[in-house]
């Protein structure tokens, strides 16, 4: 693709052919999940048609060709995210279980009780409950979160300060799910490792719409997720600094990731296998490839910047409903593809169901991350997520069916007053 055309862009996702109550569908609901190009669903297909087999057991044609895909896949995920080496990056079934086995191969080996983790308000569940489940095998390890500006910024201030000797973690979102907001990593690395302090990243919304490249990052952990960046779902990503991963203990145990075992001694496999025990989600990871493809074919920087004006735009759409408070940056330098708001007299579960009556498809409730929920003052928002395939002409959609929200409660013209 020469130029980045959301319009065309459309006809390659198979989904926007159905409608929804005799309506289009509107998707914007992709900070959940993304939507999947043909040539990611044909992948998939063409893998169980023609090249289904076990990886890494078997001599035999098929199986080294379906080892060869799902391989290439690693490398192929090397060069998206600038890795120099593939052995680091571990293939799980979530950015949820890529921070799980953070936590228990790498936490648990190494933080004492007396450590402490740093967090932050923004995080989704999957980056505070293995912390506080860490906590707790620790005897009550310290974790502290930093607070958000009035702008629902990172409190960098705060930050700096609650940095101290003590932390030896830093576990920070790359891209609020909720506000879009997206977080100075690099900045927040470079103070924490002149602490001393390791920093793991959730990428689950960072990965997907930024360009990431982890050795400019100077991370030590990266998790995130296929199906969030137009690939299969139930396939995680986790890139571990090498020097840091080859001192972790294996999460799983059984399969592939053994080298010797013997009834009173047990060696594992090289890296990244110690880490993959039992029967990989292959056939998924092998697909996986060909949406790294397409979003490299348009391009990262070029998606970023479609983002920023569909933010843009929605942003002042939105501001001129009279009973939609925004919450977020409102700046769309500082926010991703995601737009969190409420109405201000209807809740956002019944905003949802209207929304789905218009072929609008919007995520509604606390999106997983409760503890951002209190920093708001709110036990729930609505929110809309863009990605590639979406236009203009989806948040107009987007904001016609708030107006029918207005209707359906009596909220329009004299009724109002």
């Amino acid at each position: 693709m020469n130029t980045f055309d959301p319009k065309l862009i459309r006809k390659d996702f198979p989904i926007f052919e159905r409608t929804i109550n005799g309506k289009p569908i509107v998707y914007l609901d992709s900070a959940a999940t993304t939507q999947k190009p043909e040539a990611v669903i044909e992948a998939l297909a063409s893998f169980y048609r023609r090249t289904n087999a076990n990886i890494h057991r078997g001599v035999y044609a098929l199986a080294e060709e379906a080892t060869d895909l799902y391989e290439g896949t690693r490398a192929r995920m090397a060069r998206f995210i600038h890795s120099p080496t593939s052995h680091n990056i571990i293939f799980t079934r979530n950015t949820t279980e890529s921070i799980n086995l953070v936590a228990h191969s790498w936490g648990r080996k190494f933080l004492k009780k007396d450590d402490e983790i740093l967090l932050t308000d923004l995080e989704h569940h999957a980056n505070f409950v293995p912390w506080y489940l860490l906590s707790k095998d620790k005897q009550g390890m310290p974790r502290h979160s930093v607070p958000l500006t009035k702008d629902h910024r990172l409190d960098m201030d705060a930050f700096k300060k609650m940095l101290t000797p003590q932390v030896k973690l830093v576990a920070v979102t790359g891209m609020s799910n909720v506000l879009g907001t997206i977080t100075p990593l690099k900045e927040i690395i470079r103070i924490a490792h002149a602490n001393h302090s390791l920093v793991l990243v959730d990428g689950a919304q960072s990965v997907p719409h930024l360009q990431t490249d982890v050795v400019d990052l100077d991370c030590d952990f990266l998790a995130f997720s296929a199906h969030k960046m137009l690939g299969p779902t139930g396939v995680g990503v986790l890139w571990v600094r090498p020097e840091i991963l080859e001192q972790m203990d294996p999460f799983l145990g059984g399969g592939e990731m053994i080298s010797t075992v013997q009834m009173d001694d047990i060696t594992w496999a090289d890296l990244p296998y110690k880490f993959e025990a039992g029967t990989p989600n292959f056939a998924d990871v092998a697909a996986f490839s060909k949406a790294l493809d397409y979003l490299e074919k348009l391009g990262m920087d070029a998606i970023r910047s479609h983002e920023k004006g569909l933010v843009r735009y929605a942003l002042k759409r939105l501001s001129e409903l009279p009973d939609i408070v925004l919450y977020g940056p409102s700046d769309p330098e500082l926010q991703g593809g995601a737009i969190s708001f409420n109405h201000k007299i209807v809740h956002a579960h019944d905003v949802g169901t209207i929304l789905s009556e218009q072929g609008v498809c919007i995520r509604v409730g606390h999106h997983c991350a409760q503890p951002l929920m209190k920093a708001l003052g709110v036990s729930s928002t609505a929110r809309a997520s863009f990605y590639i395939y979406n236009t203009e002409e989806d948040v107009d959609a987007l904001v016609k069916a708030l107006g029918r929200v207005d209707q359906v409660f009596g909220l329009t013209g004299a009724k109002r007053k």
